[in-house]
């Protein structure tokens, strides 16, 4: 296995880390509804109180960071982890907040689309003209799920839009390093799905049901799942991979390789640092963040601190 270096434990299943030029860590923690800072030693801080689910989060280009909310979560616990476990009676609704780091501010930016309210937004990135893309994963029932899908909305509350609804269950998004494609993993199927863009928030349609193409798929070994992802330099997407846990690395022509990690909950990877080779790793069930160097750098995310 890959050398990991623990930063901190402790976390209530850690989410959506975003490195900061100071070498400190902001998270999410969506058990405890927060978002907090991981110093480079290890200290932990609540910069906010979100309540809810907060899940995804990413650098706005206006120094704000962008959360997405997915209501919460039923937890339970069992031998050593702690586990998400459907919809809790007191969810409160998904939506997108905005932190402001200096004061601790939260704002409700979006709560729905026209007519329909997000019910657990996921997962989220900024292109380079300023607009956010995330993915609503739904929430679940003993006997129901609902459909997912992702939406690009402007960061002042002005626009949103539905790019793609209709999936089981998308989780982790990212664009390429030319903000072409953009990629959406799957959680249940194992699949990672690229959908090729016509302008911001626009998906190329070139006939068919289904616009997005399946570049890569975990069929066959039902014991690897999708869950939230960054994209490196060479394109390659990193997918957090859960159960048989890992960072899947797959290539914009599906072959891919695995990084094995020592959490079976292995939610999300960020990277940093001067070389952009630097990685951290939330491992939720344990409540662990984690660093390792990665082989080659990632891609630097637009308004990153």
């Amino acid at each position: 296995m890959t050398a990991f270096h623990e930063i901190t434990s402790g976390l209530r299943f850690p989410e959506g880390p975003i490195a900061m030029p100071d070498g400190s860590i902001i998270l999410v923690e969506i058990e405890r509804g927060t978002l907090t800072r991981v110093a480079a030693d290890g200290k932990q801080t609540i910069i906010a109180k979100l309540g809810g689910g907060p899940n995804g989060a990413a650098m706005g280009p206006n120094g704000k960071i962008y959360v997405c909310n997915n209501g919460g979560f039923k937890y339970v616990e069992a031998r050593g982890l702690l586990i998400p476990s459907g919809t809790p009676d007191d969810y409160s609704g998904g939506r997108i907040e905005r932190v402001n780091l200096a004061t601790g501010k939260v704002e409700r930016v979006y709560d729905r689309c026209g007519d329909f309210p997000l019910r657990g937004p996921n997962d989220i990135v900024f292109d380079k003209a300023g607009g956010m893309y995330f993915t609503d994963y739904g929430k679940e029932a003993p006997r129901t799920r609902d459909k997912s899908g992702f939406y690009y909305a402007a960061p002042d509350g002005s626009k949103i839009v539905e790019c793609y609804y209709g999936s089981l269950g998308y989780n982790g998004i990212g664009l390429s390093p030319d903000e072409q494609t953009i990629y959406c993993a799957e959680t249940a199927s194992g699949r990672l799905i690229a959908f090729d863009l016509a302008g911001p928030g626009e998906i190329r349609r070139q006939g068919g049901r289904f616009p997005g193409r399946v570049i890569a798929s975990m069929k066959g070994q039902p014991l690897e799942m999708f869950d939230s992802l960054a994209v490196a330099a060479s394109g390659r997407v990193c997918v957090a991979t859960l159960i048989d846990p890992g960072i899947t690395s797959i290539a914009p022509d599906g072959a891919y390789h695995k990084v094995e990690t020592p959490d079976v909950f292995t939610t999300n990877i960020v990277f940093g640092g001067q070389d952009m080779q630097d990685a951290w790793v939330t491992c939720s069930g344990t409540g662990t963040l984690y660093k390792m160097r990665w082989p080659r750098p990632g891609l630097r995310l637009n308004f990153a601190a």
